[in-house]
């Protein structure tokens, strides 16, 4: 076992397959006591089942590593408080949070449903919320109790959110919400020790293969990537190191940051900036906006796409 994270305690939302689970083993790989929380359902978010979230405290466990489960559903307010409970209870305190818990439900606008929309941003956005919520009430209590704290929090976004990606309004929706939330939640929390980061990950998954089937032909083989690049750049386990350092102390002065990950590779992206401004004094005519406005569109860089990311990849 490694050392990076020893003495912490880690929690990991979904982290009964993919990228959580990656995730969750290599938390545990260097040395975090980790809360291994999975719901259990399908890509869509329905059923239940205790076997994911068991079998990667089972996998934890077989390499020397510290783990218990938790089933509970990140989307209830009460429910995500009983897992942040469940590491302190477990472990006697919490350092770090991975929001990564999510589901899928793509449909185009004009054919989607209320209950389609309400899903899958309970899921993304309130779950994070809920999390992330509870875990910053108990670090403030800590640091006013005159506690050291070292609190990470990192919360999932996706490119779909940052990029725009047709038919996944609700996904986007919460994707670009996490990200905002984050970086507020950075600069709340910093007074009382607390990071806030998001990862951006690109990987193959369930939620990339079966439940988006726009993005499988892009989606390669294990085998097809690792004859074009020399390994697979989209194994769901490549996300878990960057997760890995910025959970640990190495990582204390980063917050507030969003990081894209795929495979070997790494980008730095900016929240949104200003072009301009064209200025006058008094206010513009409708008139006047036109051609004012057209000037500063024309001074955009163009506008980042998923397709040129892979374009990208090494």
């Amino acid at each position: 076992m490694a050392g990076l994270l020893r003495g912490k305690v880690a929690i990991v939302t979904g982290a009964g397959r993919g990228i959580g689970r990656g995730e969750a083993l290599m938390l545990a790989q260097e040395g975090a006591k980790v809360v291994v929380n999975d719901l259990g359902g399908s890509f869509d978010g329905t059923g239940k089942h205790h076997g994911p979230a068991d079998d990667v405290v089972k996998e934890i466990k077989e390499m020397g590593g510290e783990a218990v489960p938790n089933y509970d559903d990140v989307s209830n307010f009460q429910a995500a408080k009983r897992i942040i409970n469940t590491a302190i209870e477990s472990f006697g305190k919490l350092d770090i949070l991975v929001n990564n818990a999510g589901i899928l439900r793509d449909r185009m606008i004009f054919n989607m449903t209320e209950e389609e929309w309400d899903a899958v941003i309970n899921v993304h956005l309130k779950g994070t919320f809920n999390c992330t919520r509870h875990a910053c009430a108990y670090w403030r209590e800590e640091a006013k109790a005159g506690k050291p704290v070292a609190g990470r929090i990192i919360n999932t976004a996706s490119d779909a959110g940052l990029l725009y990606n047709p038919g996944q309004s609700n996904y986007g929706a919460a994707k670009a919400g996490i990200t905002a939330f984050t970086l507020i939640v950075a600069k709340e929390m910093a007074r009382y020790g607390v990071t806030a980061n998001v990862i951006v990950p690109m990987a193959r998954t369930r939620l990339t293969t079966d439940a988006t089937p726009s993005l499988k032909p892009l989606m390669s083989t294990p085998e097809e990537m690792t004859k074009k690049y020399g390994y697979d750049v989209l194994d769901p386990h490549s996300i878990a190191p960057l997760v890995a350092y910025l959970a640990s102390d190495e990582a204390k002065d980063i917050t507030g940051q969003v990081i894209r990950v795929v495979g070997g590779n790494i980008w730095v992206l900016q929240s949104w900036t200003s072009i301009g401004p064209i200025l006058k004094k008094g206010f513009l005519t409708p008139e006047e906006i036109g051609p004012k406005l057209r000037e500063l569109l024309a001074k955009l860089p163009p506008r980042e796409e998923m397709m040129h990311i892979f374009m990208k990849l090494q």
